[in-house]
């Protein structure tokens, strides 16, 4: 495991949220809270973009990768629209994520609280050869459900 440095800067209405952090020595993931200035209510089916209340400056090479909490999924129904939603690595603008209430009922987001995760990680860039043939597999052009 290594650490990386990424440029945080905190957007007047997050300056009082805390800055992501991992909540265990061994998570994967950093959460992000909601900066939102009165309650959001997400009603069943119903998607709203919740401001995380910062903008950061991924090192080139490096995505941030947008990821449901599980306690929100497996409790309410609530995860991320796009899932993983990517930030890019020149983006400057606010962090916000989709979320979708595939639930039952209603779900209010407050400030502050933990909406999402988000993971650092490297990208790698691919080039296309295009070819007449392509090499043979064991599994071949069996799709959906064909390994059983």
């Amino acid at each position: 495991m290594s650490d990386l440095t990424v440029q945080f800067l905190p957007l007047p209405h997050g300056a009082d949220l805390p800055v992501p952090a991992y909540q265990s020595a061994h998570a994967a993931a950093m959460d992000l809270h909601a900066a939102v200035s009165t309650p959001v209510v997400i009603e069943p089916g119903a998607i709203a973009l919740v401001g995380c209340g910062f903008a950061m400056a991924l090192p080139e090479g490096y995505e941030a990768q947008v990821r449901p909490r599980s306690g929100l999924a497996s409790r309410h129904g609530v995860t991320v629209v796009n899932t993983p939603g990517t930030i890019d690595a020149d983006y400057r603008g606010e962090v916000k994520v989709a979320l979708i209430n595939l639930g039952q009922a209603a779900v209010t987001i407050e400030r502050g609280m933990r909406i999402a995760q988000m993971v650092v990680a490297p990208v790698t860039r691919a080039t296309w050869e295009t070819v007449t043939e392509l090499p043979a597999s064991d599994r071949g052009d069996g799709g959906f459900g064909s390994t059983g």
